[in-house]
């Protein structure tokens, strides 16, 4: 009797069991509610697009002139900045001890040019003078022995080559006589004008490379570029701060107290867009956070468009037309960097344009 109406009873319920299956994955799954609720246009005709919060300046990339070690870094995260401020610091012992030697340079140099202005001296000049008495006093001798020979009129009295002699040694006193009287003249007029070019401009070289090094000196000391926020903080002391354009910024800086919205425009809906138009920016996650913006400027080229996550290197295969805007930062409490969803008040698709 079990087996009788047993077995038939488990197919009849097989049966049942498989029929509800077939039934409820037959039926169309409902959709689970969103999380949160997306906002919605306040305009009949919109232009939906996504935007990010910018400083007004847009965001500044920090970056050291001079490449070295981080010694000091005098801001903090969030701190405000006025134009010129200390940002951070870079050890310069090396340039330090460089200038010390071209200002050494440029000292030496300084005296070299002082010296030739300086001259004559009253001792050259007194030295030279007494050569020249010296010389004349020389000469007068060479003369009055060629006289006492030229006196006498036995020529046995004298050889030849003693007459010779004394000839010669009245023409070596008076050359001697002459480049005495020379070398005081040139004693007289002081520093020759071509040397005194070359001395100032050697002195001219030597303050120019110690300008240098100063001039290096001073950009390792990195200052804020305009008056703003310190949005992002990457290097600390005792790390090496490399030159040039780096893809992690050292620090990131932006005037704040107005921000910009950057809205990406596909480019399908570029010829609907009306500079001037109104327009609304939602916070994402949160659609009651809202604020009306107003239009800056329009970026007249239209460009690959870029995923909004700060990233320069992700794209999408489309085209988009920036469209910038600002507001008051006390109208939406947001961040930098953050992203909206923004609205813009457009004719309608089928309208003529």
């Amino acid at each position: 009797m079990i087996v009788k109406y047993l077995i038939p009873l488990l197919a009849l319920l097989g049966v049942i069991a498989a029929t509800r299956t077939v039934i409820e994955t037959a039926q169309t799954p409902t959709p689970p509610p969103p999380a949160v609720e997306p906002a919605r246009a306040p305009f009949d005709s919109y232009i939906a697009a996504a935007g990010i919060v910018e400083a007004s300046s847009e965001n500044v990339a920090i970056a050291a002139i001079v490449p070295g070690v981080v010694v000091e870094v005098a801001v903090s995260v969030g701190a405000r900045v006025a134009k010129g401020d200390k940002l951070f610091q870079v050890d310069v012992r090396d340039l330090e001890a460089q200038l010390a030697v071209e200002r050494a340079a440029a000292a030496a140099a300084e005296a070299r040019v002082a010296r030739l202005r300086a001259l004559p001296r009253l001792e050259d000049l007194r030295g030279a003078e007494a050569r020249l008495v010296e010389a004349r006093a020389a000469l007068q001798e060479a003369r009055d022995q060629q006289a006492l020979a030229d006196a006498i009129s036995d020529p046995r009295a004298m050889s030849r080559e003693e007459r010779n002699r004394r000839k010669s040694a009245v023409d070596t006193a008076a050359a001697r006589e002459a480049a005495t009287q020379a070398a005081l003249d040139l004693q007289r007029e002081g520093a020759w004008a071509p040397d005194l070019a070359v001395a100032q401009a050697e002195l001219e070289q030597a303050r120019a490379r110690a300008a240098s090094v100063q001039t290096q000196i001073e950009r390792a000391t990195v200052r804020a570029p305009i008056a703003g926020r310190v949005l992002k903080l990457d290097v600390r002391a005792g790390e090496y701060a490399p030159a040039g354009v780096l893809t992690q910024p050292l620090i990131v800086l932006g005037a704040v107290d107005v921000l910009h919205v950057r809205t990406d425009i596909d480019e399908n809906d570029a010829w609907r867009f009306e500079p001037g138009a109104r327009a609304f920016a939602f916070v994402r996650g949160n659609r009651e956070i809202k604020a009306a913006i107003e239009f800056d400027h329009v970026e007249p080229y239209v460009i690959p468009k870029r995923s909004l996550t700060g990233d320069s290197t992700e794209r999408v295969d489309t085209r988009v037309l920036q469209a910038v805007y600002r507001f008051d930062p006390k109208a939406m409490d947001v961040y930098v960097g953050q992203q909206v969803d923004v609205f813009v008040e457009a004719r309608p698709i089928g309208g003529a344009q």
